[in-house]
């Protein structure tokens, strides 16, 4: 009962939040899309969590960023944002390329899901753009727990030669990443990278190439949970 009542309160406020703040080019729209990106995307609670943290030199991750903190990061010489939420035209999208591109920072989209796994393709395309991205660089999702946890984990593993141990760290609890929610299947993708690779190593990219299958993964996480 309760289950259901959440989820019901979660698609109004789902399909609330998708009916305004898609305009910035008016006064009137700027300031509904203000109001959207601080109570819907929930960014009144960034405004003193940041979420912000090192991955490598010249590498940072951290939750979404207001303008402001934009220019915060700016004048920290970081030049590069990778935008792990996607490209759409919902407040913080909205807010983030203008900032972008008023600071001269060069801003690329990538879709990454904190509940689900993505195709082959996109994890591969996300570490083709970890070999040419121009750091330093900051990458962010929306709460900087997850999928920037993913994406930091992934650079670790594919750029830096990091262990499995060492770049599973940032999908931890201290950047409220929860793995005993929906989020843990982002866990058990690396676990199922560590498995496979414990006897023969293998470079991430390799694995993600002829050994990762999102549905696969996705229905063993279920059946996991459902024991």
């Amino acid at each position: 009962m309760f289950a259901s009542l959440a989820r019901t309160l979660h698609d109004v406020e789902r399909r609330l939040a998708r009916s305004f703040g898609r305009d910035i080019s008016t006064p009137r729209g700027r300031l509904a899309a203000w109001v959207h990106f601080h109570l819907f995307d929930h960014g009144i609670l960034r405004t003193v969590w940041s979420n912000l943290d090192q991955v490598a030199p010249g590498v940072w991750r951290s939750n979404q960023p207001s303008p402001r903190r934009l220019e915060r990061y700016h004048r920290m010489g970081i030049r590069t944002i990778l935008n792990l939420r996607g490209t759409n035209d919902g407040s913080p999208w909205l807010f983030e390329r203008e900032a972008a591109q008023r600071l001269g920072m060069r801003m690329i989209d990538v879709r990454l899901f904190a509940r689900k796994l993505v195709p082959p393709e996109d994890l591969l395309a996300l570490l083709d753009i970890f070999e040419t991205i121009d750091r330093p660089f900051v990458m962010h999702c929306k709460s900087g727990a997850d999928r920037a946890g993913l994406a930091s984990a992934l650079w670790l593993l594919h750029m830096e030669g990091a262990p499995i141990e060492i770049a599973r760290r940032h999908l931890h609890w201290r950047y409220v990443h929860l793995d005993f929610t929906d989020t843990g299947i982002l866990d058990h993708l690396l676990d199922a990278y560590a498995r496979d690779t414990a006897a023969t190593p293998m470079p991430i990219r390799t694995w993600i190439a002829t050994r990762y299958d999102p549905a696969a993964l996705t229905q063993s996480f279920r059946a996991g949970r459902t024991r």
